[in-house]
């Protein structure tokens, strides 16, 4: 490598590789450990508490790269919009740190890195895979056209459920379908719990949300669509006829939920984004219910 290479080389990493690090939100892991507990979920079902290390390895990995690469292309979509809206103003694109261009060849890059593990499991899941991409890409453009974006964004977050059940099992079953849909609505929840940080800057640019769409009801849907997640979950135990280590771990995931009532009964910025962020011990606590049932019974 030349000087000049090598010079160019240790400029970017001293200026743009930092930006990158901040669009993909490397120092906020919160979408990262909501992404991965449902697929451990999906894995500890699947290979009945002992999945393969390389599936464990494929989809940790997966899970970042794509969590990364779904923050790159929502950031680039609300490129023009995150500049009016407090808690985004500061994030790269908003500023101008990061070019529109630079930004798409990331998320191409990152995708491309997905998929390429993707590669190293069987047909079928590398043929959901493309649902998954699919999925990721159109999500951030939703809030443009439906009050439903979070409904979007569960079934992209979810989607990694049925590809890590496929890896282990080359098919799916009943129970992962229902625990997609227990993912799907638990996402819908924490992430309008998050809309109701920015509700009032996204009525003002026009941006929809779920929070927007329930209005006064939106803590009362909350409630309800947390209850429906426990009441999915207990299926889920019954159908596996998992038993009481997971029990006890959906119990302590629905006392986590009255807790996130409780935090956001005045609807508070900092108290919501707080309740919010509870949702990485929800699931914990059911990946550790799976570990512990399947360890022991």
């Amino acid at each position: 490598m030349s000087a000049a290479s090598q010079s160019t080389a240790s400029m970017f990493l001293r200026t743009q590789f930092p930006k990158y690090l901040k669009l993909i939100r490397f120092d906020r892991p919160i979408g990262t450990l909501l992404l991965l507990w449902p697929t451990l979920w999906a894995l500890w079902l699947a290979a009945e508490g002992t999945p393969s290390v390389k599936n464990l390895f494929i989809f940790s990995v997966g899970v970042f790269l794509m969590r990364s690469a779904g923050c790159v292309i929502n950031d680039y979509a609300d490129r023009n919009i995150d500049s009016h809206v407090e808690r985004t103003r500061q994030r790269p694109l908003a500023t101008g740190d990061v070019a529109a261009s630079e930004a798409l060849i990331l998320f191409a890059g990152l995708v491309l890195l997905a998929f390429c593990l993707v590669l190293f499991t069987n047909p079928f899941t590398i043929g959901l895979a493309f649902g998954g991409v699919l999925l990721a890409s159109v999500y951030p453009f939703m809030k443009r056209y439906t009050y439903l974006p979070q409904v979007v964004l569960g079934a992209a977050f979810a989607w990694a459920i049925p590809m890590a059940y496929a890896a282990e099992k080359a098919t799916l079953s009943t129970e992962i379908w229902l625990l997609y849909l227990a993912t799907l609505v638990w996402t819908v929840a924490y992430d309008t719990i998050y809309a109701m940080v920015d509700r009032d800057d996204d009525l003002k640019i026009g941006v929809k949300s779920t929070a927007i769409l329930f209005g006064e009801a939106d803590k009362m849907i909350i409630a309800l669509l947390q209850s429906l997640v426990v009441l999915l979950l207990i299926l889920v135990g019954l159908h596996k006829e998992l038993s009481m280590f997971y029990s006890l771990s959906v119990i302590a995931a629905a006392v986590l939920f009255v807790y996130q009532q409780h935090l956001i009964r005045y609807r508070d910025r900092d108290s919501c984004f707080k309740a919010f962020l509870n949702n990485q011990w929800v699931g914990l606590s059911v990946f550790a219910g799976l570990v512990l049932d399947y360890s022991f019974t």
